[in-house]
């Protein structure tokens, strides 16, 4: 076994999560810098921009954002002008999160410079590496929403 190989065999794949989170957080999180809630902020534009979410609380449950703490980034958005309520017709208990055509506008600049730092985390990778990698990925994090712990745990 070469040495190259070893290292790669030795690597805990918990370690190896937690130093590309930290990484990629070093490269990206600048971007967000003056966003309001910073990335997860960003999160919850990107999720409103491309998805329609009911309620409040499903976006939180989509986000894995605390249901007590979503109103706050909400507000904070909003008060941005990048989001607003929008009441459903249907039942007027529930109001939608959306983005404002500012709001679109923010995350199309903002999403480009996250591509930008995206490119520069994955620098020195094949364009078909980083695509089997990032599905891969996705595919991952869409199954582990999902996961719930046995029982006892």
């Amino acid at each position: 076994m070469n040495e190259d190989t070893t290292a790669r065999e030795a690597c805990d794949l918990g370690w190896s999560i937690a130093m590309l989170g930290r990484r990629y957080a070093a490269i990206v999180d600048p971007v967000f810098e003056n966003f309001p809630r910073g990335a997860r902020g960003y999160q919850l534009l990107h999720t409103v921009v491309h998805k329609r979410i009911p309620t409040q609380n499903a976006l939180a449950d989509y986000l894995g954002i605390d249901r007590t703490v979503m109103p706050y980034f909400v507000d904070d958005l909003q008060s941005a002008g990048y989001v607003q309520r929008q009441d459903d017709p249907s039942d007027r208990r529930v109001r939608t999160v959306i983005a404002t055509p500012e709001g679109i506008a923010q995350y199309q600049m903002l999403s480009q410079q996250v591509l930008r730092a995206e490119q520069a985390f994955f620098d020195g990778f094949a364009d078909e590496d980083r695509a089997v990698f990032v599905q891969s990925l996705s595919d991952l994090a869409r199954r582990s929403r999902s996961y719930t712990p046995p029982e006892g745990r």
